[in-house]
């Protein structure tokens, strides 16, 4: 299981943020929006303060939605990779178990001002999440970087499940640009390179978690 225990800011310094978040994540653009069912175990609410956290069965859903984070901006960003004590309450306040204390630890660890990407990872396998932890960086860091022109081609080329995969002609008469410019700009925004290393980032997230007890296959992935 992942519990993804996200912190505001300077809170102090621009008011609390933690409504608009949770529209954030509730909307049509959010990663949240095309996951599966089964992805989310408890939804993100406010737990304390201007701090929100959520229960999640699915690691490529993990990535997506620290990437989404990081494109906001404003959030320190603790993952932690483990075993939750079960069954689990309806609230995520009362949920108990060693992928709780990883996200506190790691969520503290994110707030250093030493990170140049807020995102941190703990798990029961402490080199997975090392490993998990420094990809994450580095996508985040992609992510940070995209400019306002990449992510308007980068949107326009995000598949929506259930529908036909975007083509770069549509997003360059969507844009009023030419298809050439659309190529260019992907290439700027290292789009196909952030879509090759999320699988890796979800598969170390996955050994961060440990051994599953019952041998079943996480949200998104082959059984071993």
């Amino acid at each position: 299981m992942w519990i993804m225990t996200v912190d505001q800011q300077d809170s102090r310094r621009v008011g609390d943020r933690v409504g608009a978040l949770l529209d954030a994540l509730g909307a049509e653009t959010s990663p949240l929006a095309a996951a599966a069912p089964r992805g989310v175990v408890l939804p993100f609410e406010r737990t304390v303060g201007d701090e929100v956290q959520a229960v999640l069965a699915d690691p490529a859903l993990v990535v997506a939605l620290t990437l989404h984070l990081v494109r906001l901006g404003g959030w320190s960003i603790g993952i932690g990779a483990g075993s939750v004590d079960e069954p689990l309450p309806a609230s995520s306040r009362e949920a108990s178990g060693r992928a709780f204390i990883h996200a506190r630890e790691a969520v503290e660890a994110a707030k250093s001002r030493s990170r140049t990407v807020p995102v941190a990872v703990r798990g029961d396998d402490p080199s997975a999440a090392a490993e998990s932890e420094a990809v994450l960086a580095l996508l985040g860091a992609v992510v940070a970087r995209r400019t306002a022109a990449g992510w308007a081609v980068v949107d326009r080329m995000t598949s929506v499940p259930g529908t036909e995969p975007p083509r770069q002609e549509d997003a360059a008469a969507a844009l009023g640009i030419s298809q050439q410019a659309v190529s260019e700009r992907l290439r700027t925004a290292l789009w196909a390179e952030e879509l090759a290393a999320r699988p890796a980032a979800a598969r170390l997230l996955r050994l961060a978690a440990g051994p599953r007890d019952d041998g079943a296959a996480v949200e998104g992935e082959e059984p071993a």
